[in-house]
């Protein structure tokens, strides 16, 4: 079969020396005949098998090249012109014709006839295409070589190979034109050796001559611009590969090479984060991840960056990635741009830049144009003629906000739009953010948290964290390391037991640190006690890098002593420059900064050299210098070592300030001797000062370094030790001191790690084994105590799910003083313990912080009322709020409060899905807004009437209504109401899953509107609640067949009745209970306290003291009402009550076991667990009270009863753990009546 593409004519060698004129009509003419010709070669060609007969004819020869090698034959130096008019181009058809009916007779036989040229040793390197099939003569049957060949034959194979070649490249071409070039990919541009690359380079030029020839010089200028940027792209991906796709663990210099594949292990990224700036230090930011159990924030890939999740509004141009030092964010950089390189991701970008303000830093005081910037760092743009990069899809990558010494000014630097006019670094990369610069290019920029605002919020389209490695992604980092499985075990077990290893292995650069550590001592044969504090890690990790140095670099052996005089004084020239720089705050240092420390760049080299896990040198060919240490925490170590070895030599504190001239000291131990206890209090004062905590961690390594243990291991690096037996003990006391200030939850903590450095936990020990006994006092806590608490409970996994105040102290003090815990924890039980204003206040801030974790809240029975409601809803409006469920039942919340939480959960931001608004009346309106917003809905016992379900009928019949799981239990709907809302419930669009309608006053009319809503072959609805009605049989048994599930117990006539009243149940006083001095009458409804005893017989549930219970349990809900005159206490108690003596676990309301309402002629007061709440009395009310309980729903009221109202008394909501029974205390010359309705 022919292989030439459509509409190409064969092209032969030319005799003809005359120009050729080759109009616009003449293309014209020439394509519609091309076309014709395809038709007839598509018949002619339907027989198999290739003919190897050239064409006898040239006259279809187009104008011919001038090849670089060859003689000219540029028609244009002929004196004649030579026209192609249309019977020529028709001729050249015939021939053609003619030529395929040859080739199909010839090809009829048993194989092809043409012979080969004796000698290939002008054959160049094969082209090898993607999508066709290979053209490596030697691979071509019938070419073998012998001398016989007929060079027609040669020349129709050479002319099919050449129509292969021609029709591959176009392809190729088109789509670069069209801006979806294959070609591009480096993958796809392996094992292209010079002279195949100069094949396509020089078909280009042909093309490019051809475009231009048919006036079509836009299309050539936009081929040759893209296929220069197409070169230029695999160069950048070849030089960017080979940059970053092998890592040296640990330190950019240090070891073999390593591909960046074999040892990535994937980090935990998070969508969202705050741009608030976090005043803590990194390690307690990480300590502060730790206490988050699962949240709500999306975990992304590093594919996902620029992707456009579900309901963004608009694309993502700038992305900004947070996380700690040593969390691998450079890592993601790279393991992102080799990605690019390799083809394997974001191949919609056309160029990657990376680049670092470690890089940009060094430029400050120079210009450059955006271009200029790009080639002074990549160096080919400028060769590749790329001017501008308007047409292209540009990413920059600018790794290391957190150390720009830029002034990145965005209110006042002026704006720059023109990617070729030359300004100041910072001008460009201000710009660039800003979107005023090259507005069509993807930015992504990494950052310490501390940074983060160095950056306007409006220039930032997506926030992600990096939350380094979980405990899965650990192990699998150790694995990694060691094939050793034992090895691995033991070492994610010891870690598992250190708490501040186990947080710090969160930063992947500190799992390899302690991976070092550990695997080394595991190898020794001097099995000592692994390291169980950071002091000894990197005390441990110190004395192994020399160790190293000592064997690489001095030619020594691993048993010779570990510090030489040189070594020794290259590490005391690090830790005085890690201290001074620790001061300013400065992580990564340049020459100057080495000079003010007293180190040269020939020195810093040389420390860099041999101790390169420690100290590091960065450069490439276009920067200068610029060292680090491999991470802040050993920076931290170094100059906490600096300081504790100066004092010790030389008596001088280094954190002492020195008083001014004027002025005198009135510090204590400006007039003693200074001892090394001083030192560690002046460096507590000075971490407690820091307002961003950026001594915590040194702070941690100098208290570590005083023990004995530690300083024998760093022996022959510090030349002098002090052993004060007295000193530790010191430090501790003054740290517990100061633990019983007022100081914030991460000081404190941070104080209880130091503690642990100096092998100290009396402090825990104290508060573990008073809670384990079951003795944990909450009201006699001290300040030191309570910070105490709060550690451990934040340290343990089972308060991180839930956390249920009630364990410790149902107060609101209590509540203030265990925030911390609650902000760490998944669901919050803050039910029935006082909260009030306050707390609203405390808890809204929690909810609004990045680092909350609470996605479910329990608030009911507090009354919070309206205001609380409202500072709450501050909380719930912000995006960083997780909430997905709230409980706010009982809280006294009216119109207003419903207001502004409607106005709360209306926002996008809101998650909250389920809300419990039971026993408060927050108003028809807010009814209805609410659940079109949320799934589930609890509306119970809020007064709801015909006009709430109207709104409610409206909701469910929307297209819009979400709501799922509605509870309008304990309202009095009637049967009007419940007609009204099955309306709603009919509707196609109504989503209802589950409905309680449970005491709300419905008959046999309700039941039968329901029975014909729910008969719908369009309701959702499988379970209803219809208890405590009034239904019917038959809707009864209609609706058993249509649903799965549905509860009608406890109905009956005497449930429709309004309000409490419909639960009343029959309660009779046990004979066997009452106490002797107690008298019975009228039928044992009515009992009286008397002098004389009662001749009751001998029975052991019978009181000792002034009480009876009645013999009916209570189950469900249940209502009764008595009479009462005098003193008495009305009472519901467990069975299990204590009867004999007269102490607490005998007497109603006293103990666990039993709660009461007294009543007396001044006032009531509730008890439980001999827990009192005083109750005022109005004047002139009445003897009579009615008793509501409903056992399953663990809620206890009681009402004071008019003959036409009834006003709640108090409420009580607790677990019930056993069946009730009704009880009452008498005083003298009470009594109590039971009283029917």
């Amino acid at each position: 079969m022919d292989s030439r593409p459509p509409g190409t004519n064969s092209v032969e060698k030319s005799s003809s020396s005359h120009d050729v004129e080759m109009d616009q009509d003449t293309v014209k003419e020439q394509h519609e005949i091309q076309i014709e010709d395809q038709r007839t070669r598509k018949q002619l060609t339907s027989e198999p098998g290739p003919s190897c007969v050239s064409y006898r004819s040239d006259q279809s020869m187009g104008t011919p090249i001038n090849f670089k090698d060859g003689p000219s034959t540029d028609p244009h130096s002929s004196s004649h012109d030579v026209e192609m008019d249309q019977d020529t181009v028709k001729e050249q058809h015939e021939v053609q014709i003619e030529d395929q009916r040859t080739r199909k007779q010839l090809t009829s036989g048993p194989g092809p006839s043409c012979e080969s040229f004796r000698s290939d040793q002008s054959m160049g390197t094969p082209i090898n295409f993607k999508d066709g099939p290979s053209t490596d003569p030697h691979s071509l049957e019938g070419v073998d070589g012998s001398s016989g060949a007929e060079p027609d034959s040669i020349f129709t194979l050479l002319e099919d190979n050449i129509i292969s070649f021609v029709k591959a490249e176009l392809k190729h071409m088109q789509k670069i034109v069209d801006g979806d070039d294959p070609e591009c990919s480096e993958s796809q541009m392996e094992g292209e050796d010079e002279e195949q690359r100069r094949s396509r380079e020089a078909f280009l030029n042909i093309t490019l001559y051809f475009l231009k020839m048919m006036k079509q010089e836009e299309l050539a200028e936009r081929l040759q611009s893209r296929t220069k940027a197409a070169r230029y792209q695999r160069e950048l991906k070849s030089k960017l590969k080979k940059k970053f796709q092998c890592v040296s663990e640990g330190v950019a210099k240090a070891g073999s090479p390593t591909l960046l594949k074999n040892i990535f292990t994937e980090l935990y990224i998070t969508e969202g984060g705050g741009r608030e700036v976090n005043q803590e230090h990194e390690v307690m930011q990480i300590e502060t991840v730790s206490w988050r159990s699962d949240t709500a924030e999306r975990a992304i890939t590093l594919e996902e960056l620029f992707k456009i999740p579900p309901g963004r509004p608009r694309p993502i141009r700038t992305v900004m990635t947070k996380g700690v030092a040593g969390i691998g964010k450079t890592l993601l950089t790279h393991k992102f741009t080799v990605d690019w390189a390799e083809d394997k991701a974001q191949q919609e970008v056309h160029f990657t830049f990376p680049l670092t303000f470690r890089e940009l830093n060094v430029l400050r005081g120079r210009s450059f144009s955006l271009v200029g910037l790009v080639d002074h760092f990549f160096s080919v743009s400028k060769e590749a003629g790329i001017c501008s990069f308007q047409d292209f899809q540009v990413l920059f990558i600018l790794d290391g906000l957190d150390e720009c010494r830029l002034p990145l000014d965005f209110l006042s630097t002026q704006t720059l739009t023109d990617v070729s006019e030359s300004t100041s670094v910072e001008v460009l990369l201000i710009n660039l953010i800003r979107g005023e610069l090259l507005s069509s290019a993807l930015l992504w920029i990494t950052t310490r948290p501390a940074a983060a605002n160095q950056i306007p919020l409006e220039f930032v389209d997506m926030v992600t964290e990096v939350r380094g490695f979980t405990d899965l992604q650990k192990k699998e980092y150790f694995r990694r390391r060691s094939t050793d499985e034992k090895r691995v075990s033991r070492i994610m077990s010891h870690i598992r037991t250190c708490r501040s290893l186990h947080i710090m292995c969160h930063i992947p650069l500190f799992c390899w640190i302690t991976a070092t550590v550990l695997e080394d001592m595991l190898k020794s044969k001097e099995k000592g006690e692994l390291p169980r504090t950071l002091t000894q890690i990197y005390s441990h990790y110190v004395v192994i890098q020399n160790k190293v140095k000592t064997v690489k670099f001095d030619g020594g052996a691993a048993t010779d002593p570990h510090w030489s005089p040189q070594s020794r004084e290259m590490m005391e020239s690090l830790g005085k420059l890690a201290f001074e720089q620790l001061q300013k705050g400065n992580l990564i240092f340049y020459e100057s900064d080495l000079t003010e420390c007293g180190m040269d760049l020939r020195a810093a080299s040389v420390c860099s050299g041999v101790f390169t896990q420690v100290f590091r040198e960065e450069s490439s060919l276009y920067q200068d210098k610029v060292f680090t240490f491999i991470h802040s925490s050993l920076q931290e170590f170094l100059a906490a070592l600096h300081v504790h070895q100066t004092f010790i030599s030389s008596k001088v504190n280094l954190l002492e300030h020195k008083p001014q001239k004027k002025k005198k000291s009135f510090k204590v131990f400006t007039f003693q001797k200074p001892t090394l206890n001083l030192l560690h209090q002046s460096a507590v004062d000075e971490a407690l000062q820091s307002p961003n905590g950026h001594l915590d961690l040194f702070l941690r390594f100098l208290l570590g370094l005083s023990l004995p243990t530690n300083q024998r291991l760093l022996q022959g690096l510090l030349t002098q030790t002090g052993n004060d037996s007295q000193t530790n003990q010191r430090t501790v006391k003054y740290i517990k001191k100061k633990l019983s200030e007022r100081l914030s939850t991460e000081r404190s903590i941070n104080l209880f790690h130091c503690l642990n450095e100096v092998n100290d936990h009396s402090l825990l020990e104290e508060i573990q084994q008073s809670m384990r006994s079951g003795r944990l006092s909450t009201e006699k806590l001290s300040p030191a105590q309570w910070s105490a608490l709060v550690f451990i409970l934040l340290s343990s996994q089972e308060h991180q799910d839930v956390f249920d105040l009630k364990s410790f102290s149902p107060s609101e003090e209590a509540f203030l003083k265990l925030l911390p815990v609650i902000k760490a924890s998944k669901k919050a039980e803050l039910s029935s313990c006082g909260l009030s204003l306050r707390s609203c206040a405390a808890l809204s801030s929690v909810l609004s912080s990045q680092s909350s974790s609470v996605k479910h809240l329990d608030l009911s029975n507090n009354d919070l009322q309206d205001s609380g409601v409202k500072l709450l809803c501050e909380g719930l409006k912000s995006p960083h709020c997780k909430l997905e469920s709230v409980s706010l039942s009982g809280c006294v919340i009216t119109e207003v409060g419903g207001a502004s939480l409607v106005a709360a959960l209306s926002s996008n931001s809101s998650s909250v899905r389920e809300l419990d608004l039971s026993y408060n009346h927050p108003g028809d309106s807010a009814v209805k807004l609410l659940s079109q917003r949320l799934n589930t809905l609890r509306l119970s016992s809020c007064g709801l009437s015909e006009r709430s379900c109207v709104a409610l009928s409206s909701v469910l019949s929307s297209q819009s209504s979400s709501v799922k799981h509605l509870d309008l239990s304990n309202n009095d709907l009637q049967d009007s109401g419940v007609k009204l809302l099955c309306e709603g419930l009919k509707s196609p669009h109504c989503k209802l899953d589950s409905l309680s309608l449970s005491g709300c006053v419905i008959t046999e009319v309700g039941g039968a509107s329901l029975v014909a809503a729910l008969s719908s072959n369009s309701s959702s609805v499988r379970e209803l609640d219809l208890s405590y009605n009034h239904p019917g049989d038959s809707a009864v048994k209609l609706l058993s067949q249509r649903l799965n599930t549905l509860r009608a117990d406890h109905g009956g006539e005497q449930r429709i009745k309004a309000g409490v009243r419909k639960y009343f149940c029959h309660i009779h006083l046990d004979t066997n209970s009452i106490n002797r001095n107690l008298r019975l009458s009228d039928n044992n409804r009515m009992v009286t306290r008397v002098k004389e005893e009662e001749l009751y017989p001998d029975h052991q549930d019978r009181f000792d003291y002034y009480q009876v219970l009645c013999s009916t349990g209570l189950t469900g809900r249940c209502y009764w009402e008595v009479e009462w005159n005098g003193d008495v206490s009305i009472a519901v108690s467990y069975r299990g009550i204590s009867r004999k003596g007269i102490s607490y676990d005998c007497v109603f309301g006293f103990n666990n076991q039993s709660w009461r309402l007294r009543c007396n002629r001044d006032l009531y007061s509730f008890r439980h667990n001999n827990i009192v709440t005083r109750i005022s009395r109005p004047c002139g009310s009445s003897g009579r009270v009615g008793v509501y309980v409903d056992c399953p729903d663990g809620r206890l009221s009681f009402y004071e009863v008019s003959s036409d109202s009834m006003t709640l008394i108090h409420t009580v909501c607790t677990s019930f753990t056993d069946t009730l029974y009704p009880g009452f205390g008498i005083g003298f010359g009470s009594s109590v009546s039971l009283s029917p309705l």
